[in-house]
């Protein structure tokens, strides 16, 4: 668990609702299914409708990663590295096959066998980099559709307050209900800023840094991947990897 993440949405939830509270309001106020279905099922319809399916159900996924907790590896995958390079050295580019079923991740696998494939360095780096390009696209297209719902979210929230005035206009005829009705078409406003600003584009902007970060990891290994297939010194590729991570 992400304890960072969480306890920001939760300041910014909490800080919301403890100022309504000190302003004189009740929560109950802040609470307007119409508004909310407004806002979320019509923000989350204009974001289907610019990204497409298949983009909006991998940002949907991707949501989780906000959460989940992301250690610094890097060292360790440095060792890992080295490793594999002390073991080419000595054994062979072969050696490496062994290493393939015990890679989680599909990148790491596909380098390896590369490798042990004996496909030529150059080769190496660029089939990785195109791999890398296309995963990078993919994941910045799924993660623009939280950035899209926070610019959508308010321009709908607004039409839900316009929507809530037509109502309460058709109601003139008992003032004792005009108050209430104006306060509550106003609720869809908050909705619509609220979840822009406090969840939507924070949510953006961490998987944005997400994806940074495991294109980064990704050329760190096609660049470890090229040296172990050229026979670099494990000592010289592990220089370059610190470099890297300076």
């Amino acid at each position: 668990m992400d304890w960072g993440s969480l306890i920001g949405i939760t300041l910014a939830v909490g800080g919301l609702l403890i100022g309504q509270k000190l302003e004189g309001g009740t929560l109950g106020s802040l609470i307007q299914p119409a508004a909310f279905i407004i806002v979320i099922v019509g923000t989350m319809g204009a974001v289907l409708l610019q990204s497409g399916l298949q983009n909006f159900m991998t940002g949907i996924g991707m949501a989780r990663r906000v959460f989940r907790a992301h250690d610094d590896q890097f060292p360790e995958l440095m060792r890992t590295v080295v490793d594999w390079s002390i073991t080419a050295r000595r054994e062979g580019l072969l050696s490496l096959e062994k290493r393939i079923p015990d890679a989680k991740d599909p990148f790491i696998a596909h380098g390896l066998r590369l490798i042990v494939d004996g496909i030529e360095p150059r080769r190496i780096r660029e089939v990785l980099d195109m791999e890398i390009g296309v995963y990078e696209t993919k994941q910045r297209l799924a993660a623009k559709i939280w950035e899209a719902a926070g610019g959508y979210a308010p321009t709908i929230g607004i039409l839900g307050a316009v929507l809530g005035l037509i109502h309460v206009m058709e109601n003139l005829s008992d003032p004792e209900r005009l108050g209430s009705g104006i306060a509550i078409a106003f609720v869809a406003t908050i909705y619509g800023v609220g979840f822009a600003n406090l969840v939507f584009l924070p949510i953006s902007n961490k998987l944005k840094a997400l994806v940074n970060r495991d294109v980064f990891r990704h050329e760190l290994l096609a660049e470890a991947f090229a040296g172990i297939a050229a026979g670099d010194n494990p000592r010289l590729i592990e220089e370059r990897m610190a470099i890297y991570l300076l």
